[in-house]
């Protein structure tokens, strides 16, 4: 019994693990913000294949994909084969998570939190929302 219930979850966090392997990610971003740069970055170095095209028209990218106002940040990302869209500094692992459930069509770190990929060292109390505005990760 304890080596079925191991197998199920060694399977399950491989899945986990390797949505990202590939993933293609288009990223909107200022051509003049450093920080969106650090998150491009951050998301290659964990298996993304992330292509960012540097504009200054932010707002009307933001609004052509239903980016909530509330829920803004300085660039905004679209997963290729999903379209759902990962708005600002989304650590990895929740986009790993957002990749498992097409049902939710974005998340959000709203603003520019210190805590999170190309801001700063996540330390565990980075809450990414849904684009209900409803809690989807803690990293």
């Amino acid at each position: 019994m304890k080596f079925w219930l191991a197998a199920v979850a060694w399977s399950a966090a491989s899945s986990f693990a390797h949505a990202a392997a590939g993933t293609a990610i288009t990223v909107y971003q200022d051509p003049n913000c450093g920080c969106c740069s650090g998150w491009v970055e951050h998301m290659r170095e964990s298996g993304f294949d992330v292509t960012a095209i540097k504009t200054a028209d932010m707002t009307s990218i933001k609004q052509k994909l239903g980016v909530p106002s509330n829920l803004g940040s300085c660039h905004t990302g679209v997963v290729k084969d999903t379209g759902q869209i990962i708005e600002g500094h989304v650590p990895a692992n929740a986009v790993r998570k957002l990749l498992t459930d097409i049902s939710i069509t974005g998340v959000s770190a709203p603003g520019m939190p210190l805590n999170a990929p190309g801001m700063g060292k996540l330390d565990g109390n980075l809450i990414t929302v849904d684009f209900a505005g409803k809690p989807f990760s803690q990293d």
